[in-house]
């Protein structure tokens, strides 16, 4: 029996509508390396999507696979209640390294969770401090958070949310001055913006206990990128009305948008910070929530004292994805991927808009760091799933966010693998005429 009809007979995949794969054959990928996925068909084609925004480091990284392997020799997974190894102590003292005075360290096994974390966190706290009446929260609009009930609940993109609408708490959602590049001048001063969000959050202020933000640039809303200038007022109000900042750094973060953390463009440090995806350079589920001394020992008491935030999960703390994370940051570090990131990412935008200007089926080319996106230009009916399709048989993985298209591939792509992508992406884009 073929794999795809044993597939079909029993898979119900991720984010995918399954009905489309009755004429959209599944990809059957048997390895991976570098910035190729390698089918059974014998083809390669090249994961411009970094699979879901995680493979940071490209697949088959030698140094994160040998830090794995060595693990795995020693013990793939003890309880984290009540046990420590010099792994998981290792990883969580690189994290708080990499925004102090966020130095305390939380683990779970997916970003969702990290946000849920997060969320419950920041309520918990509010009322450690004796402000009861903090228990609702702000987000921005076209956010999203993941889909757990409460990351779901502040998230703000009805396709993922509005069949569940009974089982989410209400939530106050600001607009956002959205920019393409560094050059518009709301990047640097949103002021004349700034006054009309102002005065939405102070009719919420006194009942709130966090804001939470994607910074800087918001992944599933479509690569939209908005003023730094905002998410700094943003932390200034907070902090001015005792109100938590949760910076969701999911997609963003691990040298994404050409910095470790896109918190720095805008040089504010959040009470919360979540990671995953890149953390672990998607060799295993692995998410963090950092957090601040002051919030640490307002839950550290006796424990009839009732203070206590019991917040589990099974695998928190898995050595083996700690063991990754670990590679990963000194990859990072000892490579300068930030730096690279930034190389990679003006070329990408260079190349987007050249694509744009030839074609005409691209508008509003955008990005930092090594993400560019575009809107396509089309009457055609869901264009995003026709440029997939002509994509992969050129040997290209894009996986546009509707009418989206966005390259987000590993951070160490050559020059060579970027211009193929770019020849692909046109070629792809020109079969919608």
């Amino acid at each position: 029996m073929m794999l795809q009809t044993r597939d079909m007979r029993h898979i119900w995949h991720p984010c995918t509508q399954m009905k489309d794969h009755e004429t959209i054959p599944l990809l059957e990928v048997t390895s991976a390396s570098g910035c190729y996925l390698h089918l059974s068909d014998g083809r390669k084609i090249i994961d411009a999507v970094s699979s879901w925004w995680c493979k940071s480091l490209g697949h088959q990284h030698p140094r994160i696979k040998q830090a794995v392997q060595e693990q795995l020799e020693k013990f793939e997974h003890v309880i984290f209640a009540g046990t420590t190894n010099e792994v998981i102590v290792r990883i969580s003292e690189l994290l708080a390294q990499l925004m102090p005075p966020l130095d305390k360290v939380l683990y779970a096994g997916d970003g969702s969770c990290a946000v849920e974390m997060a969320l419950k966190l920041s309520l918990h706290a509010q009322h450690l401090r004796g402000e009861h009446q903090r228990t609702k929260f702000i987000s921005l609009q076209n956010a999203y958070h993941g889909e757990t009930a409460g990351a779901m609940s502040v998230s703000d993109l009805g396709i993922y949310r509005a069949h569940y609408q009974s089982i989410l708490f209400d939530v106050v959602n600001i607009p956002v001055p959205y920019v393409n590049d560094v050059c518009d001048p709301l990047w640097d001063d949103c002021s004349l913006y700034w006054g009309k969000v102002e005065s939405i959050l102070n009719a919420a202020a006194e009942k709130t206990a966090a804001i939470i933000v994607e910074p800087i640039m918001q992944g599933a809303a479509g690569m939209r990128m908005y003023s730094k200038d905002f998410l700094k007022q943003l932390r200034q109000w907070t902090e001015k009305n005792k109100i938590y900042l949760i910076a969701d750094e999911i997609m963003t973060g691990m040298c994404r948008t050409g910095k470790m953390l896109a918190c720095e463009h805008a040089e504010i440090i959040p009470d919360f910070l979540c990671l995953s995806k890149g953390l672990t350079s998607g060799w295993l589920p692995l998410s963090v929530t950092l957090t601040r001394q002051e919030i640490y020992d307002l839950c550290y008491d006796d424990y009839a004292a009732g203070k206590s935030f019991l917040h589990s999960h099974t695998y928190s703390g898995n050595v083996l994805a700690a063991s990754a994370a670990v590679a990963v940051i000194n990859i990072m570090r000892d490579d300068d991927i930030a730096n690279r990131a930034n190389i990679l990412g003006e070329k990408m935008r260079t190349m987007m808009n050249d694509i744009a200007n030839e074609t005409g089926l691209l508008r509003d080319v955008r990005g930092m760091g090594a993400i560019a996106a575009a809107d396509v230009i089309s009457n055609r009916e869901r264009p995003g799933i026709a440029v997939y399709e002509a994509a992969i048989k050129r040997g290209a993985l894009l996986r546009p966010l509707g009418d989206t298209l966005y390259w987000l591939p590993p951070l160490i792509m050559s020059d060579v693998e970027l211009s193929l992508l770019t020849e692909i992406t046109r070629d792809a884009l020109i079969t919608l005429i």
